[in-house]
Order: structure tokens, then C-alpha cells, then sequence
């Protein structure tokens, strides 16, 4: 169900347990290869896919919400991005305007690195805030972490999500292959590089990388993207039936 196709009797004649999701996302650098509004396009080929399943039929999709956390991407022109405590303000109040409506179950699905911590915050937040109320469920959910795509798809170089990387200009390579500037055949590889791990440090993209990525480029193809969606579509769509299969209590999911 979309929520912007619906009129307002529609929405309430819902039950306040159908859950009700926020795709949220960016319009950021991604490299000199990739365009800037890279996150928001794969992210909604992945609900668009996610929406031809079962599932579908028992969520409330709001539209997808392009501004996203890219401070750490400001260094290359064309970023466009909230800051970091404006942005979690922002889905905060998204949240609570279908809470205040009856909604007991809100997800973020989210397809940019810099909106996880946000997202996640909220849910934390939001549940403090209503704390007595155990029927309640707030999650947040990265789309690639949804699934793991090394177990499937053979010739992956890359075990977890870079930025404009061998995943992500795979996916783009199937999607809309005229935004991809090549040869990524010739785009060098940068590292992930170990930072400050275990522990966390702070960082903006000039710290990492030059050109505006991270991974391995040269090794997407077409082939690799189209079946990157279907296991990501599938991990986000078997996220979404636990939420709506949600007895409203316990812990577990």
C-alpha cells in the first residue's frame, strides 16, 4: 500500500498494527564514476521489488525520503545532506506523525551508511519515550544488511558494502546502466583500510579516499547487480513479514 496513492478515510480505516515504513536514503557524491543520487535509486529498486511480494499487501509504504545524513560528504560538490542531529529530528517527527495516528509499528528502511546510526537512534529513543507501551515495535533496517549476498552470488571481491563500489555500480550497471561513467573496467581500487577497528573514529570521505569511493569498481558487472537486488529484496521482504507477523509482545521478532 502506498500511502500517498491513499486518501485520509483510507489510512484510517487501517489497522494500527499494519506497519508502516520510511525508506529513507541520500543525494551525495558517490566517486567520479557514479551519480550523486545513487543510494536513492537502488533503494527504491529495492522496495519496487520488495512491493510485487506477498508481503507488500499487509505494509504501509511512505514515500522515499531522498535528503539524507552526508556530512562526511560535503568535501565533493553536489552533496546534499541534513546534519546529523537535524536529520534524526526529522525522522523522529515522521515517526511519531503516524504514532499520534494509532500506528504501533514504524520502519526505517534505509540505503545509506551515514543514515544507520540516525535511524537506529530514533527507534531507541522513541521507545524510551514509550516505555510502558509493550505493543509498540520501532526498527530501522539497512538494506544490505538484510541478507548476506557472498553465500549466493559467485565472484564477489568485496564481502561487505563499500560506497560506489563493486556492489553498488553492479547495481547500478542493472538499473540504469547510461548513469555509470566508464570504463569501470579502469576505476582503481581503494581499500576499506582497518581505521581505527575495533573501536571507531570519526571521519570524513577526504580521510579515506580521493576519487569519492570505496571498494572495488572494476569488479561490477550487470550480472552481479540484477542478483544483488533479488537478495537484498528478498532479506528486506523477509524483514517486513516478521514485523507484520508481530504478535505485539516478547522480544523477539
Amino acid at each position: 500500500m502506498e500511502l500517498l496513492e491513499l486518501a485520509w478515510p483510507d489510512i484510517d480505516a487501517l489497522p494500527r498494527t499494519t506497519p508502516v515504513v520510511f525508506p529513507i536514503a541520500a543525494l551525495e557524491q558517490h566517486g567520479r564514476h557514479m551519480p550523486l543520487f545513487t543510494d536513492s535509486l537502488l533503494l527504491g529498486e529495492v522496495l519496487r521489488r520488495v512491493k510485487l511480494k506477498p508481503v507488500a499487501k499487509q505494509i504501509l509504504f511512505a514515500p522515499l525520503q531522498w535528503l539524507g545524513n552526508s556530512h562526511h560528504h560535503l568535501d565533493m560538490p553536489g552533496t546534499l545532506s541534513a546534519s546529523p542531529r537535524g536529520y534524526l529530528d526529522l525522522l523522529r517527527d515522521l515517526a511519531e506523525n503516524m504514532i499520534v495516528q494509532g500506528f504501533t509499528r514504524i520502519a526505517f528502511v534505509n540505503g545509506h551508511g551515514g543514515n544507520t546510526t540516525p535511524s537506529q537512534q530514533v527507534c531507541f529513543e522513541l521507545k524510551q519515550e514509550y516505555r510502558e507501551r509493550r505493543d509498540f515495535a520501532f526498527v530501522a533496517l539497512t538494506y544490505w544488511d538484510s541478507a548476506n549476498p557472498t553465500a549466493s552470488i559467485p565472484g564477489l571481491t568485496q564481502t561487505q558494502m563499500g560506497h560506489a563500489c563493486e556492489w553498488e555500480t553492479s547495481m547500478m550497471l542493472a538499473l540504469r546502466p547510461e548513469l555509470v561513467k566508464g570504463p569501470v573496467a579502469k576505476v582503481p581500487e581503494v581499500p576499506f583500510g582497518r581505521g581505527a577497528a575495533p573501536g571507531y573514529r570519526g571521519w570524513t570521505m577526504a580521510d579515506r579516499s580521493e576519487p569519492g569511493h570505496i571498494g572495488n569498481p572494476a569488479a561490477a558487472t550487470k550480472e552481479k547487480g540484477e542478483a544483488l537486488f533479488e537478495v537484498f529484496a528478498d532479506g528486506v521482504a523477509d524483514f517486513l513479514d516478521r514485523l507484520a507477523k508481530y504478535a505485539g509482545e516478547g522480544w523477539d521478532l
